[in-house]
């Protein structure tokens, strides 16, 4: 395929990518839904279930960390369609070991090793559907990729509780090593046929930091998703701590809370994309979701005394209205060259996600002060007033040619 040459929306790369960040959502998630009672099983009892669970949790972000730079410096390197398999085969297999651990140490570097494998899924996804769809076309199936990906959390909440903790992992695994063989027919970039035998160099992840402009435009692109992981790290994860600070009537489940607002994230994530493309801006589309994204985090910190069945509400307005993770990747994938782009688009959420423990501290810090309710609303505030200079801040990229090459 050259790079001239484009797919359809509905096309196999797009669904191959929905498919894959499906898989990848519901492997994310499924610790946070499975986690204590895994734990419990194991022989882990009373209070330290907590500290082990966040132990394990940190493994897993620390993994998606580190992975998120390798992988995204490989589909630079190697091409957008080997991270592809490569990702998918380390994150099913981790999960399939997942359901054999007899220990906590195991679990830690299990769920470190999964972190790995999952930080490739998205950006690879993102930067390969970019390449291959027009302009016209492509917030639209980026969009899909995300939108279509992120119900894997719906269906990882109904599975853990339907099925057995080790077979849940068993599952997940499963459906990684099966969509390996859909991949077999997907065909590489064309842009990275063209470049990858320049001399430019692929993947150097400290260019983002020789250039003042660049480094603006990657700092921007992370700055511009920061509402998303404090809305789903803390408003909808603590909800139920939020629902007894504010009398909610009845008990509100933070992981059916969760799982509402991925639902709902899922829905805005499609819907964003069709809005950018019928403005022509992923500026005015993002704009207009920040807006939606404010309204909800009024409504939120006023449900002071209403019922656990309008919580449950708010927390899906709050998963539409930040339903932009697939636009601000795409963002980045349209701010750098084809020997940069994966790189961009993979670090970039991977970043994103890396910045909540930077909220929580924020969070933790001004309840020093504050109530527990005032210190997450403070944040909040910090949190969308930062990301809304970055949204002004940054290029609009809609129309952007994306075959060029960054010196």
């Amino acid at each position: 395929m050259n790079e001239k040459s484009h797919v359809n929306i509905i096309s196999l790369p797009v669904l191959v990518g929905a498919l894959g960040y499906f898989v990848d959502i519901y492997d994310l998630l499924l610790f946070t839904l499975v986690g204590e009672k895994s734990l419990t099983d194991l022989g882990v009892t009373g209070d330290v279930i907590n500290s082990y669970k966040l132990s394990i949790l940190n493994y897993q972000m620390l993994g998606l960390m580190i992975g998120g730079i390798i992988w995204g410096v490989m589909g630079d390197r190697i091409g957008r369609m080997k991270v592809l398999f490569g990702s998918i085969l380390i994150y099913s297999l981790g999960n399939i070991a997942n359901g054999f651990v007899d220990n906590v140490d195991q679990y830690n570097l299990l769920r470190f090793v999964t972190g790995i494998g999952l930080a490739g899924e998205l950006g690879a996804g993102i930067t390969l559907v970019s390449e291959l769809l027009s302009k016209e076309k492509r917030g639209i199936g980026t969009s899909l990729v995300a939108g279509v990906g992120l119900t894997g959390c719906v269906v990882a909440y109904f599975i853990s509780r339907h099925l057995e903790w080790r077979t849940c992992y068993f599952l997940g695994g499963g459906l990684g090593l099966l969509l390996l063989l859909l991949r077999v027919s997907v065909l590489e970039s064309g842009m990275f046929h063209s470049m990858k035998d320049t001399n430019v160099q692929k993947g150097n992840f400290f260019m983002f930091f020789t250039s003042f402009y660049r480094f603006k435009k990657y700092l921007l692109c992370i700055l511009i998703g920061l509402p998303t992981w404090y809305v789903i790290g803390i408003l909808v994860n603590l909800s139920n701590k939020f629902a007894v600070n504010m009398n909610i009537e009845g008990k509100v489940e933070s992981d059916r809370a969760i799982m509402l607002a991925y639902a709902a994230i899922a829905a805005g994530d499609i819907a964003i994309g069709l809005l950018s493309q019928y403005l022509k801006s992923r500026k005015k589309a993002l704009f207009i979701f920040y807006g939606l994204s404010v309204l909800s985090f009024i409504a939120f910190f006023n449900l002071e005394g209403s019922t656990n069945t309008t919580m449950y509400w708010v927390c899906a307005a709050l998963g539409f209205s930040t339903g932009f993770w697939a636009i601000f990747v795409t963002i980045a994938a349209e701010s750098f060259g084809t020997n940069l782009r994966a790189t961009a688009a993979t670090t970039v959420p991977n970043m994103v996600r890396g910045a909540l423990p930077l909220i929580t501290i924020l969070f933790k810090w001004l309840q020093q002060g504050n109530s527990f309710t005032n210190a997450a609303m403070i944040t909040g505030g910090v949190v969308f007033s930062i990301s809304l200079i970055a949204a002004f801040l940054i290029e609009e990229t809609f129309s952007r040619d994306l075959n060029y090459l960054e010196h």
